[in-house]
């Protein structure tokens, strides 16, 4: 029988489970699906974004109200801890314009199965297609290939995810359980999310095409990064980090020429001639892509559109949509298990000896690297506390 049980084999709990077998712990990892890590060998499509190559008190800021909270975690395993565990894992990385980390390969594979091996070699054992159902009086239960297979360990670490991307092994069920004994949670909730858009149909030849030198706007955070018009929406990191502000109910507002002030436009509008349309103003002055272009059309039903608002409207362009996507499209989710309802060392209150990491817990951040960062140091954090309390108990 296992010491430790960590139940959820993505970041947070395979570096739990690395903390418990390095002071000596027998443990062992069950995961619901029929392999490890899902979700993230899913980010490494796009190149596997590690971290954020910034300052501690920069880094902070991505993680909002949670910033308190997550920065003993953070400040003991951030940028440069990341880095130095993967370059451990024998992965050659570089850093980008913008300061992402990624490994020169551009993939998750090769460092999960640099990783598995090593904890292979500390004897972690891993269980594939161990559902976990709860517990049964004081023991863990799990619906197995061999069937119901109970187990009561010294500790457990829960590292369940959150509710997004249900098909990887993230589905939120955990949370009925978790609340049936008496563990506060936050509603679930999209975060990096696309967002829905009922375009009319002259839209459609522009699905996919990038919408790039924009600044986007809502509430009071404002973001320099691209979008993509899709089918559904609007995609991509520009957008993302506005999830908190646009599910709070902020109009978003897009800057199609963040490089040109009023000044500058109106300069450029005075210098046409009384005859120029709009649609020649945009496409012949401006220079704009033909997908600025539509977005603009799209947005302001332009025929009717003075030309004293012409430079106004492109400066602060409202975005009509039909709110976020779906919670299980988003990247990942903010809700879960609240702070008060864990000891510093993410233990439950409610449940001596049962801690918890990752995107399980109630926190957020954007896409960059802030995702991956925080699910590796709570997981990290949490196995250490819990070989702690063993040590005291």
């Amino acid at each position: 029988m296992a010491q430790a049980v960590v139940i959820g084999a993505g970041p947070a709990g395979l570096m739990a489970a690395e903390e418990l077998a390095a002071a000596g712990h027998d443990v062992l990892v069950a995961e619901a699906k029929p392999s490890v890590a899902r979700k993230f060998l899913m980010a490494g499509k796009s190149g596997l974004n590690l971290t954020k190559d910034e300052p501690l008190e920069t880094l902070m800021l991505a993680y909002g109200e949670a910033s308190d909270w997550l920065r003993p975690m953070i400040s003991e395993f951030d940028a440069d801890g990341v880095q130095d565990w993967a370059r451990e894992l024998g992965q050659e990385l570089f850093t980008g314009s913008t300061g992402r980390v990624f490994p020169t390969v551009m993939k998750a594979s090769p460092l999960l199965r640099a990783w598995l091996g090593r904890l292979e070699t500390a004897k972690v054992q891993i269980k594939t297609r161990w559902r976990w159902l709860g517990w049964d009086c004081d023991a863990l239960l799990f619906d197995t290939p061999d069937g119901k297979c109970p187990l009561t360990p010294d500790v457990t670490v829960l590292a369940l995810g959150g509710a997004s991307w249900a098909r990887l092994g993230s589905d939120g069920k955990w949370a009925g359980t978790l609340q049936q004994n008496g563990v506060a949670l936050a509603p679930f909730a999209p975060a990096n999310s696309a967002l829905s858009v009922d375009w009319s149909p002259h839209m459609q030849s522009h699905f996919g095409a990038a919408l790039k030198s924009v600044r986007w706007m809502a509430g009071d955070t404002d973001s320099r990064s691209e979008a993509t018009i899709s089918a559904t929406g609007l995609e991509g990191g520009g957008l993302y980090s506005l999830t908190p502000a646009l599910r709070a109910g902020a109009p978003l507002y897009v800057d199609l020429v963040p490089d040109l002030d009023q000044a500058a436009l109106q300069s450029r509008l005075a210098a046409k001639k009384s005859k120029t349309t709009l649609s020649q103003w945009l496409k012949k002055s401006l220079r704009l892509p033909p997908q600025k272009v539509a977005l603009f059309h799209e947005m302001v039903k332009s025929s009717a559109l003075p030309r004293d608002q012409w430079t106004r409207a492109l400066k602060n362009l409202p975005i009509c949509h039909a709110g976020l996507r779906p919670m299980d499209e988003a990247i990942s989710t903010a809700g879960g298990v609240k702070r008060v309802a864990l000891t510093e060392g993410l233990m439950l209150t409610a449940m001596p000896g049962v801690f918890c990491a990752g995107e399980m817990l109630d926190w957020e951040a954007p896409t960059g690297g802030y995702l991956l960062t925080a699910c590796l140091a709570t997981g990290r954090w949490a196995g250490r506390s819990a070989v702690d309390w063993l040590r005291d108990g």
